[in-house]
């Protein structure tokens, strides 16, 4: 029980350092994701359009840099901004979407890769506070579980 423990130990500490030292990467990776998610966006509710929706209604944002990064994708010129840049559903109509500069007002100007990671940074200590716990009672169970086996090892001899 205590090398099984310590195996998993092992690995979350392992994911833990990878995760911090490739941190950039993962950024840098995010950022290409969403910028490809934005250029094969379409309507027919594919899960890459899907999560784009998702994170620019939640975090209030549009695009990746800001709203301006749609003007070059297909959807743009076929439909406008996306309705899930909208900061008020029934104030955006179609014909201030396909215009730059009447969206300004209408959408949120902010892109979402910043606030994205700056979310996930936020997070990151109670992420770290929670991990440090759960490793704690790891540590605490591999010494009992050692306490355990040689108490009872110790004790098949004096029982004869």
């Amino acid at each position: 029980y205590a090398m099984l423990l310590s195996l998993i130990f092992l690995i979350v500490l392992v994911a833990a350092i990878v995760g911090f030292v490739f941190r950039h990467e993962i950024k840098t990776n995010f950022e290409s994701n969403l910028n490809l998610a934005l250029r094969d966006y379409n309507v027919t509710a594919d899960r890459h359009s899907e999560a784009v929706d998702t994170i620019q209604r939640t975090l209030h944002c549009c695009g990746v840099q800001n709203y301006s990064d749609w003007e070059s994708t297909d959807y743009f010129s076929q439909r406008g901004i996306p309705r899930s840049c909208c900061k008020s559903q029934n104030d955006c109509s179609e014909e201030d979407l396909k215009d730059p500069n009447k969206a300004k007002l209408k959408v949120f100007v902010d892109g979402c890769f910043f606030l994205v990671t700056s979310t996930m940074e936020s997070k990151m200590s109670i992420v770290a506070g929670i991990s440090f716990g759960i490793a704690c009672f790891q540590l605490i169970g591999i010494i009992l579980s050692c306490c355990l086996s040689r108490y009872i090892t110790n004790n098949q001899y004096e029982m004869v």
